[in-house]
């Protein structure tokens, strides 16, 4: 039986066809394609009458087909702007270091133009939304048997949905963003946090960066990262590839120099059949490809990097024909190693 995380990280993860990067459509994608899904949606429903489904069950369906609905419909309009998901605790209080560190983080990504997405709720989410003002905040806010009213920022925004499954929220924070920032939270953030790198560890979201903030000083995500080191690779249940996943740290310039960093030469991703093609805003040069081969060979499957225009089948997509690619067969398995991939290419000199 699948899991809400199982549900979270197949709706998560980039379609290979049909969508780009936070399922914004493509502009050569026909509507007999999307006519074809919306069938198999409604075969669907049809089969669950047929299968004598409970009610029960009918309406954890229904709900959760209404919240992702309307969801993906209020983030529609805001696709072409980066988001940063922003987790932690909403009992964090205003004068707590760790609240002011996420109210500057929220401000200077506000100041570079990125929408900043959270809870929607108090605490650490609330000092975010302050920090971007209201203008740059989006939230997804979760129904609780206890009340957990909006923050007064947010509050009555076009941009804010309210959700009932946490399943279903946590299917928006990682699928529509393009880096995520963890302050310090309870069982909730962490449980936020693991699945995020759960799926860039597996392959079931593209990667972005993940920042795990602490306020200045503090121990919060070194004490994490101290379990992590010695029970999970201790261990050998992850591999040493996998810290190039995320960044900890203090700082919040640090933190938005990781996240800005991601995006100096390298833009995005996709899966076209077998290949992975990396876009880059230049063209490598000869030598630039043949270090990437000497030291990334273990990445191949089979073949060699390459480095061209855009493929064929990426023509759905003519806002990106000015991009290069680096092409290859990757093996689906060392996202780690290919994280490592992505930062030696922002290392590369923007002009050659």
């Amino acid at each position: 039986m699948s899991s809400s995380n199982d549900l979270s990280a197949k709706l998560a993860q980039p379609l290979d066809e049909g969508s780009g990067s936070n399922g914004k459509l493509r502009t050569g994608v026909s509507q007999k394609h999307v006519h074809d899904l919306i069938g198999q949606i409604k075969e669907s429903a049809d089969k669950l009458a047929e299968d004598q489904t409970t009610r029960g069950d009918l309406k954890i369906l229904s709900r959760s087909l209404r919240e992702l609905r309307y969801a993906f419909k209020v983030f529609k309009p805001y696709r072409d702007r980066k988001k940063v998901t922003v987790f932690g605790s909403a009992r964090t209080l205003p004068d707590e270091p760790a609240y002011q560190q996420a109210v500057r983080f929220g401000q200077r990504l506000a100041k570079e133009n990125w929408l900043v997405v959270t809870g929607a709720a108090s605490g650490i989410m609330e000092a975010g939304h302050i920090g971007a003002g209201r203008k740059n905040a989006m939230g997804v806010n979760i129904m609780l048997p206890f009340e957990q009213s909006s923050n007064e920022v947010i509050a009555g925004d076009e941009k804010l949905v309210h959700m009932k499954y946490f399943f279903t929220r946590k299917i928006m924070f990682v699928k529509e963003c393009d880096a995520v920032c963890l302050l310090p939270g309870g069982f909730g953030t962490l449980d936020e946090g693991l699945e995020v790198l759960t799926l860039l560890q597996t392959g079931k979201r593209e990667l972005v960066p993940v920042v795990f903030l602490d306020e200045p000083g503090g121990n919060y995500w070194s004490n994490f990262q101290e379990f992590v080191l010695e029970n999970l690779l201790g261990r050998k249940l992850i591999s040493p590839e996998d810290f190039s996943l995320y960044k900890l740290t203090d700082s919040v310039d640090e933190a938005v120099s990781e996240i800005l960093g991601f995006y100096r030469m390298y833009h995005s991703m996709r899966y076209v059949r077998h290949r992975l093609a990396l876009r880059i805003r230049r063209k490598l040069t000869e030598e630039e490809l043949g270090t990437i081969a000497s030291n990334f060979c273990g990445l191949l499957s089979r073949g060699e990097f390459v480095c061209r225009e855009a493929l064929p089948d990426e023509v759905d997509e003519p806002e990106l024909t000015d991009l290069a690619r680096l092409v290859f067969y990757f093996n689906r398995r060392d996202l780690g190693r290919l994280r490592q991939l992505i930062n030696h290419l922002n290392s590369l000199p923007e002009k050659v």
